[in-house]
């Protein structure tokens, strides 16, 4: 008896507070997505000490009147949702009716707000109301300007527990102004400020190209390195930017998710975004993604989780597959080819962020669909025509033996042999991986090979491999094998040296799964048996790699993550000659 009790409400307050507020940047978060659903325009967040010792929010929303004021720091009040059915599809990113309450639970909380109307001088009236540890302390009227100010000193104080546990300084100024970030990506037309200690961390003004906000908030070279995505299947929409495959790098990437204008995290999502570079960068790059997916509301929960951090979609593998796609498709246009770009250059251009508040760019030309797609795009005449790169109405330069070169109505472009063919035999060697093989070319005078034990033994467990690439091995007693049979991917290709070179890569693969060990077969094959740096090709077979390029799914990249086309703009020609 009397083992269970009723917990006392400074307990259960302290509870719920745990739920939503864990550190300065959720109680920054919170405050300001109240300010965006207050329709502010202008945001300014002050900290000290991290946000330990002060948080200060202000903006210029719609404000409250008094007895709206008192009610905002009760528990369970919320001005967004009215019953059950509201939280479905729920368009705001405050309304679970706790914030105010929890931050004020602990914390000294301090709100200033008046109604839309104040003046200039101050004379409109409004409300201040101070709360100290979840209990009411007072409140007053007084002059000030429509819009909202919250101040939250000494968070977790009455809290000591929680708070030995923040983080340094630094490290919880990173986190809000991470927070901000986020949000600033989703409302372009909002200017953030961040300040520090008296110090400037962060200024976004309005803008309403996405492209300026990616680079007040990463930097120009970010912005400079991204693709654009625009993608629909179904009910599902996906927007945003990638960064080029030849630009990731293994660490400090930028992986931002949206839906319908909200941030949030899931790294499924993420991985199905790495899955469309598949086959276009080096193992252990992670490229960065800036990534917006609108559905309808009903088709995603967004109560999912107290901070409203992660979102629960109906059908996840529809939306994965979604993403996925849409990263692919962006890597096969020609925006994604790499580019001579001048200072202060920018690919990233209209992204509808939060499915509304800025304009929304057109869908890049698409490759996969054949080549006629990106060959119409790229090899367009200023005529209007079309040019056959086949029939040499334009000229095509080869320089230093290892580079293609040829004008476009844009500017030049500029091929890498080596890894042009390698896209082409990658793409070629997995259709006949996932088909019915390529027939080889049968030698006059079959090879014949000795092997390690370990070669011999991956010639025998990936027999397949060989053979749907076009290669006819037998074994020929002890440790070796006879090749009766041989791909033909060009005249200089050297039978005997890639087939020595795909064994030893066969015997040292540990890929598990057969779709990875396929892929990097055909990788492999596609990088031993392309023409090399200093072949010296004729205009016909420059042409004709060319052709094949163009119709390939992913031209603008090898298998490596190095671009195998690079454009400079006319444009950034003359600039550098002064004709700008």
């Amino acid at each position: 008896m009397g083992r269970i009790l009723v917990l006392p409400s400074t307990v259960t307050d302290q509870i719920a507070a745990g739920e939503v507020v864990e550190r300065p940047a959720s109680v920054v978060k919170e405050l300001v997505e109240n300010a965006l659903d207050a329709g502010a325009t202008t945001i300014t967040v002050e900290l000290e000490d991290g946000g330990k010792e002060l948080i200060r929010v202000s903006d210029d929303g719609i404000g409250m009147d008094r007895e709206d004021a008192l009610l905002a720091v009760e528990r369970h009040a919320t001005s967004k949702i009215r019953s059950t059915t509201d939280l479905i599809g729920v368009p705001t990113y405050g309304f679970r009716g706790e914030a105010l309450s929890s931050v004020a639970s602990v914390s000294r909380f301090e709100m200033e707000t008046a109604p839309e109307g104040g003046t200039p001088e101050g004379s409109g009236e409004g409300t201040r109301v101070r709360v100290r540890a979840g209990r009411l302390e007072g409140s007053e009227t007084i002059s000030r300007t429509g819009g909202t100010t919250v101040t939250v000193r000494r968070l977790f104080a009455n809290v000591p527990a929680r708070r030995k546990f923040l983080r340094a300084a630094r490290s919880e100024t990173r986190a809000v102004t991470e927070a901000i970030g986020l949000l600033a990506l989703a409302k372009l037309d909002v200017a953030f400020t961040v300040m520090s200690d008296g110090r400037t961390l962060l200024d976004a003004p309005r803008v309403a190209n996405p492209g300026q906000r990616i680079a007040d908030l990463f930097g120009r070279a970010l912005a400079a390195q991204l693709v654009p995505v625009e993608f629909h299947e179904g009910y599902i929409t996906v927007r945003g930017f990638v960064q080029r495959p030849a630009e990731a790098r293994a660490a400090g990437r930028r992986a931002c998710l949206f839906v319908n204008g909200r941030p949030f995290r899931d790294p499924f999502l993420v991985r199905a975004a790495e899955g469309g570079f598949r086959a276009t960068i080096a193992p252990g790059m992670r490229p960065s993604m800036i990534l917006s997916i609108l559905v309808p509301g009903d088709r995603v929960d967004v109560n999912a989780h107290p901070t409203k951090l992660e979102v629960r979609f109906r059908d996840k593998m529809l939306v994965e597959r979604a993403v996925e796609e849409a990263v692919r498709a962006s890597l096969g246009s020609l925006t994604a080819a790499a580019t001579v770009q001048g200072p202060g250059d920018s690919s990233a251009g209209d992204w509808q962020g939060d499915g509304g508040s800025t304009s929304g760019g057109a869908a890049p030309d698409r490759a996969g669909d054949g080549a006629m797609a990106l060959t119409g795009s790229l090899f367009q005449s200023e005529a209007g025509g079309s040019l056959d790169v086949a029939n040499g109405t334009r000229a095509i330069l080869q320089v230093f033996d290892t580079f293609i070169v040829f004008e476009t109505p844009a500017g030049l472009t500029i091929v890498d042999q080596h890894s042009a063919h390698e896209r082409i035999l990658y793409e070629q060697a997995m259709a006949h991986l996932e088909g019915r093989g390529a027939a080889g070319q049968r030698l006059l005078l079959p090879l014949t090979l000795d092997l390690a034990r370990e070669e011999l033994d991956a010639v025998e467990q990936h027999g397949a491999l060989l053979s749907a690439v076009g290669f006819e091995v037998e074994p020929f007693g002890g440790a070796s094998v006879v090749v009766h049979a041989v791909p033909n991917p060009h005249p200089r290709f050297d039978a005997r040296r890639c087939f020595e070179e795909l064994v030893a890569d066969l015997a040292r693969d540990r890929s598990s799964g057969l779709p990875n060990r396929m892929e990097r077969f055909a990788a492999n094959y596609g990088c031993r048996a392309a023409v090399k740096a200093g072949h010296r090709l004729e205009p016909v077979e420059m042409r004709d790699l060319l052709r094949r390029l163009f119709a390939c799914k992913l031209p603008p990249h090898d298998v490596h993550g190095r671009p195998t086309i690079v454009q400079l703009p006319k444009s950034e020609l003359e600039r550098r000659f002064g004709r700008a």
